[in-house]
């Protein structure tokens, strides 16, 4: 079933769900109005930090080994680490993201770069927390897979963790909570260096830091192109829900691990019944809100750090900015709830050159690299001469 069959599923639906929708409806986001003016592109402010999860060296640093450790899976194949691959942009350079073994994912893997700075992440907005995100990635099956007390468990038999959860967060033994908070910790401080961004050195005052040709991008970007629309702000993105019209993914059709995907997500997301027997696209904004007008809506992305965090959109469908700015010359796709901001654009060889080079000048000069850190062995119970455990015995109680 197309996405245009689904809508009309939905439509009949809404009917009977009326008073559901009214309530969600509060929680969307609104989009920018064209005629209206937006922010214009700034520097990144100082990354947020919760007030239930400080930051501290001793925070950073345990979740930068767990944020490479596997054994917070479930068959210690998976890490996170996995699908955010530092030497990838953070991200993974395969179109739709890779899954706990057996398993394929429904869509682009969202990069860790620069995440801190949303107020909501995923795609379709589901989650508001790097802590939550941690979770949700290391216990969905299709993910993860990590059951929560064996996990909770195998960390408490590796005495160097015992000793940096207790220097983190002070506890007596390593709580599988505090491990999500260490991570989003760690997730924090990856993020990108403005001192090697040229355009961040550009907005500083370093007119020498742009070439002519993002420069002329630039002036492509906020007038004839219209890119400022949606792309502001020090994200350069409004942090909206727009239809776009992107076109089908191929692994939708060809891989029978995707199309598994799809329906198990349409299920577990309690899709009316229709949706999960029948659907055959991922329906984005939808499944937070339930209103049949966010169907084919996604998240805009941020355009930062673009030159080493492809393929690109949802479905990971372009390869290259090039095929990107070509989609929006063309003024986007086809889709029932298409963004009215989109229209042809009617750009030159050279316009649509510069633009990609303007593009590219919001990515760091150099990409964000990490070697894995080194992970700490587990080690078995012991019991001393007197017949008492040593202090690498932990206490059983099930995960925190």
């Amino acid at each position: 079933m197309k996405i245009r069959l689904v809508t009309g599923v939905l439509l009949a639906l809404a009917a009977s769900a009326a008073v559901a929708v009214a309530a969600l409806s509060a929680a969307r986001t609104p989009t920018p109005d064209s005629g209206g003016p937006v922010p214009a592109l700034a520097l990144l402010p100082p990354v947020p930090v919760p007030a239930d999860n400080p930051m501290s060296a001793a925070k950073v640093e345990l979740g930068r080994r767990l944020f490479f450790d596997a054994r917070l899976s479930g068959d210690t194949s998976t890490s996170c680490a996995s699908c955010h691959v530092a030497q990838m942009g953070w991200t993974h350079d395969d179109a739709l993201a890779p899954g706990y073994p057996g398993h394929r994912l429904w869509r682009n893997n969202p990069t860790v770069l620069n995440a801190a700075h949303f107020r909501r992440l995923m795609w379709d907005g589901s989650l508001d927390r790097l802590e939550v995100q941690a979770r949700s990635a290391m216990q969905a099956p299709v993910e993860g897979n990590g059951n929560a007390a064996i996990v909770e468990m195998r960390l408490r038999l590796v005495p160097e963790y015992v000793d940096r959860f207790r220097e983190a967060f002070g506890t007596e033994w390593p709580k599988l909570d505090d491990a999500w908070r260490a991570i989003a910790a760690f997730e924090r401080t990856v993020v990108s260096d403005p001192r090697k961004v040229p355009f961040d050195r550009f907005l500083a005052g370093d007119a020498k830091a742009l070439t002519a040709a993002a420069q002329r991008g630039y002036a492509l970007f906020t007038g004839k192109a219209g890119c400022i629309a949606c792309h502001h702000g020090p994200l350069a993105s409004d942090e909206g829900y727009h239809a776009l019209g992107v076109p089908r993914q191929s692994l939708y059709d060809s891989s029978a691990l995707v199309q598994v995907a799809v329906r198990w997500q349409n299920a577990q997301r309690d899709a009316p019944r229709a949706l999960y027997r029948g659907a055959e696209e991922d329906l984005g904004r939808y499944y937070r809100t339930r209103d049949p007008a966010d169907i084919g809506k996604f998240r805009t992305p941020s355009l930062r750090e673009l030159r080493y965090t492809a393929p690109y959109m949802h479905n990971g469908v372009f390869r290259t900015l090039q095929e990107v700015v070509d989609f929006f010359d063309r003024g986007g796709g086809d889709a029932p709830n298409k963004s009215p901001l989109l229209r042809p654009l009617g750009l030159t060889g050279d316009e649509k050159r510069d633009l990609v080079a303007f593009l590219e000048s919001m990515s760091m000069d150099e990409p964000l690299l990490m070697a894995a850190p080194e992970l700490p062995p587990m080690q078995p119970l012991v019991e001393d001469t007197a017949g008492s455990c040593s202090t690498h015995d932990a206490p059983g109680g099930g995960a925190g």
